[in-house]
C-alpha cells in the first residue's frame, strides 16, 4: 500500500488502529497524570466500545493493528535488535541497557511485542531496584490507542512525530520501524530526530495536523505542537514545487480538552466542517495565521479565522457547531468529550461519539442521517443506502481517555476527492 493522504475526507482505503489492552489499566491514581490521563479507564468497557468502533471501520476499509505490524517486523533479527537498542538507549538507565536488551532478545517476538506496548515489569534484583517506587523498567504505552499522534500521513510521506512528552516517544519509534520495514507499506518516512541541530522545543503531534487538499494543511499551535515544530513542517513543505499553504490556529494550553486542533475543528464533507464556535469563530485572543509558500518563498500574515482563510483557497465551508447553537454550557460540555472530533470514511460519511447528543442532533439538521454503530454491525442498517451519515459509537469510557474517533485512527491511504 503506497502512502497517499491528500484530504481529511477522501474515501478511506487503509488505516492503522491499536485496540486498547492492559496498558491502559497499568497505572495507579498517583501516576495517572504522568501517563497523561486525568482518570483511570475501565478496560472492559473501553474494549467493548473500541471493538464497536473497529468493526464499523472494517465495513469500509482495510484496517491494520499496531500489534500485528510490530510482531511482523520483529521476525527480522536486525530490525528487532535495532529497535530494542534504540528504545533501551532512550529509556533505560545506562547501567541497565545491556542487561535489559539481552533479556528482551531471549524472549519470543510475541512477548517482546506485548512488553513494548504493555510495559516491562522491573526486576527487583538489586537494592536500587527494590527501593525504586516505579513498577516498570519500560513503562506502558497508555496512549497508544490514539494512533493519530505518533505518525502523520501528509500527501505521499509519513512524518514521524516528535512527541511533546517523553512517555510517548516509544510510540513514534515503533511507528517509524513499521513504516520503514513492513512489506505492507511503501512509505517515505521523515523523522526530525534524524536531523542535526534539533531544537529541544521542536514538537508536533498528528492531532494538530489536518490535510485539506494536496496544497493545504491546517496545524494547531498547541501545548503539544510548538512554533518550532510548525517551522519544521514548513521547511518540509518548502521542498515541494508550486504553491503550498499552512493555516496555523493558536490554541489554549488549558484545559486539556484543547490538546489538539482536531478537538475543535474537523472536516465532515467537501463543504461542511465541525467547529467549536467559541474558539474558531468568536472573537478571542487566539490568532489564525496563514503561511504561504510559493516555490520556496515564504510569506506570513494573519487571517480572521480558519474558515475565511480556507474560503480564499477555494474551500467555502459551512460550519456545524459542536454542542449546537443554543447554549454555551452545552457547547463546552460536549467539546470536553470530543464532540468536535469526527473521523471521515468518505465525503459526508463520518463517525463520532453518540454521547454528544446536541452535536449529533445539529448534524442531523444539516443533512446527516444518524446511524447507530450497533445496528450496522448487526446488519440492521446498510450505510451504503445513505449518501451522508454520521455513525454514532458508544464512547462513555473511551472519551475519558481524552480523544475521539479521529484521535484513534492513523490513515495511510485515501482516494482523491
Amino acid at each position: 500500500m503506497k502512502i497517499k493522504v491528500n484530504s481529511e475526507i477522501g474515501k478511506l482505503e487503509g488505516v492503522i488502529l491499536h485496540s486498547p489492552g492492559p496498558e491502559i489499566e497499568n497505572m495507579t491514581p498517583k501516576n495517572a497524570e504522568r501517563a497523561l490521563y486525568s482518570d483511570i479507564l475501565n478496560l472492559s468497557v473501553a474494549k467493548k466500545e473500541y471493538r464497536q468502533f473497529k468493526e464499523v471501520l472494517e465495513r469500509f476499509t482495510k484496517t491494520f493493528q499496531v500489534k500485528d505490524l510490530l510482531n511482523d517486523i520483529l521476525q527480522n533479527e536486525k530490525v528487532k535488535q535495532d529497535l530494542i537498542s534504540k528504545i533501551c538507549h532512550y529509556e533505560c538507565k545506562i547501567s541497565k541497557i545491556n542487561k535489559i536488551m539481552d533479556q528482551f532478545l531471549d524472549q519470543t517476538n510475541e512477548e517482546i511485542t506485548r512488553q513494548l506496548i504493555e510495559g516491562r515489569i522491573m526486576e527487583k534484583d538489586t537494592l536500587t531496584n527494590f527501593l525504586d517506587k516505579d513498577r516498570y523498567s519500560l513503562r506502558p504505552l497508555h496512549n497508544f490507542f490514539f494512533t493519530r499522534d505518533s505518525a502523520v500521513s501528509i500527501f505521499d510521506s509519513v512524518h514521524i512525530s516528535r512527541m511533546a512528552n517523553k512517555v510517548r516517544e516509544r510510540e513514534s519509534q515503533i511507528m517509524e520501524a513499521v513504516f520503514e520495514h513492513h512489506p505492507e507499506f511503501q512509505a517515505k518516512t521523515i523523522n526530525p530526530m534524524n536531523f542535526n541541530n534539533l531544537e529541544d522545543d521542536l514538537t508536533f503531534e498528528g492531532g494538530d495536523i489536518l490535510v485539506i487538499d494536496k496544497n493545504t494543511i491546517l496545524i494547531g499551535n498547541s501545548a503539544r505542537t510548538t512554533t518550532q515544530g510548525i517551522d519544521y513542517i514548513l521547511q518540509q513543505m518548502k521542498q515541494h514545487k508550486g504553491k503550498k499553504h499552512i493555516i496555523v490556529q493558536e490554541l489554549p494550553y488549558t484545559p486539556e480538552s484543547f490538546i489538539h486542533l482536531d478537538m475543535v475543528f474537523t472536516m465532515l464533507d467537501k463543504d461542511k466542517c465541525m467547529v467549536y464556535k467559541p474558539l474558531i469563530l468568536d472573537s478571542n485572543r487566539y490568532l489564525t495565521i496563514h503561511i504561504s509558500i510559493d516555490n520556496g518563498k515564504v510569506s506570513i500574515f494573519e487571517e480572521d479565522n480558519i474558515l475565511s482563510a480556507l474560503k480564499k483557497l477555494g474551500h467555502d465551508l459551512q460550519p456545524i457547531f459542536c454542542g449546537g447553537h443554543s447554549d454555551s454550557y452545552i457547547q463546552e460540555r460536549e467539546q470536553w468529550h470530543s464532540g468536535a472530533n469526527f473521523f471521515a470514511v468518505g465525503p459526508g460519511q463520518v463517525i463520532g461519539y453518540g454521547r454528544n447528543v446536541y452535536t449529533i442532533e445539529e448534524m442531523n439538521k444539516n443533512g446527516f442521517e444518524v446511524l447507530k454503530a450497533k445496528d450496522i454491525i448487526k446488519d440492521k442498517v446498510n450505510p451504503k443506502s445513505y449518501d451522508k451519515f454520521v455513525i454514532t459509537i458508544d464512547g462513555s469510557e473511551l472519551s475519558r481517555g481524552g480523544g475521539g474517533c479521529r484521535c484513534m485512527t492513523m490513515p495511510v491511504r485515501r482516494r482523491g476527492v
